[in-house]
């Protein structure tokens, strides 16, 4: 099961406290890490960016970094890749896959999966899979026979699960063929770490 985590700073007590979440992240065998911090100006972007991207790089694992901003800022500070958003143009997808190596993609239906996939996406977030609390609306999930048909319809391109994922049903979404899990409460306030042995 591959694991992908999702950054989110108001969730620490501090700078410090996520960038040793971070490398706690990279030495225990999380595969991606997506720097996902929106209300930061371009300038603190850039500075958490290239922090995480040392923090990874200093403990010594194959963790990627993917910044879910700008593609040059990623490029500026050093990180392996990007993670879109779907309701950018589909050309904007193989534009960045010709400047960084990694391209991720949110989805949220096949017909999302389907352009990502043909623009040449690394990999695709499909979300919501579960049913999942934002602030005070809850979002319904699409279950696991919509993410297993995004799977199919992706393939060869990996699909993760996101949306709603804990401990108990990460397993669910691999038999669904997931290629692995996405988010973020679970890799800052879970037990991520029994996960990559399944």
């Amino acid at each position: 099961m591959h694991l992908y985590a999702i950054t989110d700073r108001r969730l620490f007590t501090s700078r410090e406290a996520l960038l040793t979440r971070a490398a706690q992240w990279s030495r225990s065998g999380v595969d991606y890490v997506q720097i996902r911090e929106k209300d930061l100006d371009a300038a603190e972007m850039m500075d958490l960016a290239m922090e995480l991207v040392q923090t990874v790089k200093a403990a010594g694992s194959r963790t990627r970094v993917l910044l879910n901003g700008p593609v040059e800022l990623a490029v500026a500070a050093g990180c392996d890749g990007v993670h879109l958003p779907s309701n950018l143009p589909a050309a904007a997808i193989a534009l960045a896959r010709r400047t960084v190596s990694m391209v991720s993609v949110s989805c949220h239906d096949l017909g999302e999966i389907q352009t990502a996939r043909d623009q040449g996406a690394t990999l695709a977030l499909f979300a919501p899979v579960f049913e999942k609390k934002l602030g005070a609306e809850i979002v319904a999930g699409q279950g696991l026979d919509a993410l297993a048909a995004a799977c199919q319809a992706g393939a060869p391109m990996p699909v993760f699960a996101l949306g709603g994922v804990t401990t108990e049903n990460a397993q669910d979404c691999v038999r669904a063929g997931a290629a692995g899990v996405a988010a973020i409460r679970l890799f800052v306030l879970g037990d991520w770490r029994g996960l990559k042995a399944v």
